[in-house]
């Protein structure tokens, strides 16, 4: 988020020799998602990993999150429809063919998450996704969606202030082999 000012300003020159000095330390992982700045955070990201071997890192994306015009949360949009279409535009912004990790950001009110995954599936199966992630979701919703498709890791707020997840979550997670 801060390579585009999300959080203040931002110095694209910066953030992109940012970016190649974490892949110089052998970082793997570059995490990202499609709502940050309007989907403008992909664009220097993707300046950053020009001509560095696509398999020398993964990207991970989450999507889903809707702002408004003035980029206020906006709810969540999680419909398959939505899941191909913004991981289009993700991949046209990121100037890749597959993103390696793909997550929706939060669980959408009005799309049961077998839908969702079943969408990302068929993304997977196409080859445009590498492995599935999930977000903020409860115990009972990993093995949902884990019973459409395996998911890969749960991305989840987890601190000193936050341990509701050590309740159930955790268990769930180590039982059917998702990292956290």
């Amino acid at each position: 988020m801060g390579m585009v000012g999300v959080h203040g300003e931002a110095d694209r020159s910066v953030s992109i020799a940012a970016v190649h000095a974490a892949l110089d330390a052998d970082v793997t992982l570059i995490d990202t998602g499609d709502f940050h700045a309007m989907g403008h955070n992909e664009l220097p990201l993707a300046e950053a990993l020009c001509g560095r071997e696509r398999d020398s890192y993964q990207l991970s994306v989450t999507f889903g999150m809707l702002r408004t015009p003035g980029q206020c949360f906006g709810g969540v949009d999680a419909r398959p429809a939505a899941v191909k279409n913004v991981l289009a535009y993700s991949l046209t912004r990121l100037g890749t063919d597959h993103i390696g990790l793909y997550r929706p950001g939060r669980l959408g009110p009005a799309v049961p998450i077998e839908d969702t995954v079943g969408a990302i599936r068929e993304m997977i199966d196409a080859g445009h996704v590498r492995y599935l992630g999930l977000s903020e979701v409860d115990a009972a919703t990993v093995r949902r969606a884990h019973a459409v498709h395996p998911a890969t890791d749960l991305q989840i707020e987890y601190s000193l202030f936050s341990r509701a997840v050590e309740r159930d979550v955790l268990s769930t997670l180590r039982e059917l082999g998702v990292g956290n």
